[in-house]
């Protein structure tokens, strides 16, 4: 019995020996073969570089954005490659919608990192105390939507600071808001001064109008921000005064604009002084973030051009064809509460590859467009910013925290 046991644990240790020699002979061979397959396709890609390079240097004037943004488009037809190498070169070098979604993915997720839990251990004010620059007598709307859409999205605060006229008709609009008649007083910078300390974010635009008065305390205000190191959005009548003074703004890493195309030209034709190129979007956008010292620049529009000067990001979110006034200052004061959630989770090391204010303007500017697709599906052509201010719950919820 002993002998016959010795020869079947014999056998078995062989048996075991061979099934491992085999093992490791089928993983070398299948290493092989993989190895064989990225030398192809390495091949493959080398020579549809080639291909690429010389259609694009034979076009005149075709020197490619691709080295200078991530969003370059489709590549070009290229007749002699089947659609499978179009795929692989596409999966290599980042070409093609499937890319430029999984883009714009990659970047929402970071935009749900940042947004912070809901807890009954916070205390009133921890999770934003958003101030809103703007409102005279002409333009009380713009202040309001900016001011309860930073409510909407998760500020536990919102002030308004406007002038003495537009205070009462502000305040009628929501008792939600904090609402400070000083934006005219004499001594306007000092008021608006001793809350800075409690702000997180501050929004400087909607409905300030362009007096020279407003224009001079708004200045003033956005240089004592930024000695206090506090995020700020530029929009709306705040840009007219960038336009004419970009040394204000210029260089501060928090701070974000947000021009229409009107707003975009006369900015980039104050700091250029010619014309831009309107064939090539991202390339001036670009450009103009540079000339800014890299600030942040979000360039709205079919679609919205989101850069800091070192990459292009565009959100392509499908909104619709409705444009009613009061959408900017939707966008605009979200965006206050997601550049002061980016910016603390940046300074919480949560953030690393991507400059904070790029994911709180992505963040936005998607907010914004599905609250326009969510109140159109309702309302059509009739939608007004109102019932998209009515949308932000949900859609917040459908983007950020699915």
């Amino acid at each position: 019995m002993e002998k016959l046991m010795e020869q079947f644990l014999e056998q078995s240790a062989q048996a075991e020996d061979n099934f491992y020699r085999m093992e490791e002979q089928r993983l070398q061979a299948e290493d092989r073969r993989r190895e064989a397959e990225h030398a192809r396709e390495l091949h493959m890609l080398q020579m549809l570089g080639q291909m690429f390079a010389s259609i694009s240097s034979a076009r005149p004037g075709s020197a490619s954005a691709l080295s200078k943004t991530t969003n370059p488009g489709p590549a070009p037809v290229i007749s002699s490659t089947s659609p499978s190498h179009t795929r692989v070169f596409e999966r290599f070098y980042g070409l093609g919608s499937t890319s430029h979604r999984g883009m714009e993915d990659d970047i929402l997720s970071l935009v749900k990192n940042i947004v912070p839990p809901l807890t009954s251990k916070k205390h009133k004010g921890q999770d934003g105390r958003i101030g809103i620059i703007g409102g005279c007598q002409d333009y009380t709307g713009a202040p309001y939507f900016a001011a309860i859409s930073a409510l909407k999205v998760g500020a536990d605060l919102s002030h308004v600071f406007c002038t003495k006229d537009a205070a009462a008709v502000i305040k009628s609009y929501s008792p939600e808001l904090i609402v400070h008649p000083v934006l005219d007083s004499p001594n306007a910078v000092e008021e608006i001064e001793k809350w800075l300390p409690r702000l997180h974010g501050l929004v400087v635009g909607p409905g300030l109008g362009r007096e020279d008065l407003l224009l001079k305390t708004a200045k003033e205000v956005i240089e004592k921000t930024k000695a206090r190191d506090i995020p700020i959005v530029i929009d709306a009548d705040g840009l007219w005064l960038i336009t004419q003074q970009p040394s204000v703004i210029q260089g501060y890493q928090k701070g974000i604009l947000t021009p229409n195309f009107m707003e975009f030209t006369r900015l980039y034709e104050a700091l250029h002084h010619e014309p831009m190129d309107s064939s090539d979007y991202q390339r001036s956008v670009m450009q103009l973030s540079v000339a800014m010292g890299n600030l942040t620049l979000v360039l709205k529009g079919e679609q919205d051009f989101i850069t800091d000067g070192s990459k292009v990001y565009s959100c392509s979110l499908e909104g619709s064809g409705r444009r009613c006034g009061g959408q900017g200052d939707l966008l605009s004061g979200s965006m206050g509460v997601l550049a002061h959630w980016a910016h603390a989770a940046s300074a919480a090391g949560m953030i690393r590859s991507v400059n904070p204010s790029v994911v709180a303007a992505f963040g936005a500017c998607s907010l914004t467009r599905q609250c326009n697709s969510q109140a159109f599906q309702q309302h059509g052509r009739s939608t007004t910013t109102s019932d998209m201010i009515q949308e932000i719950g949900s859609a917040f919820k459908k983007l950020f925290e699915s």
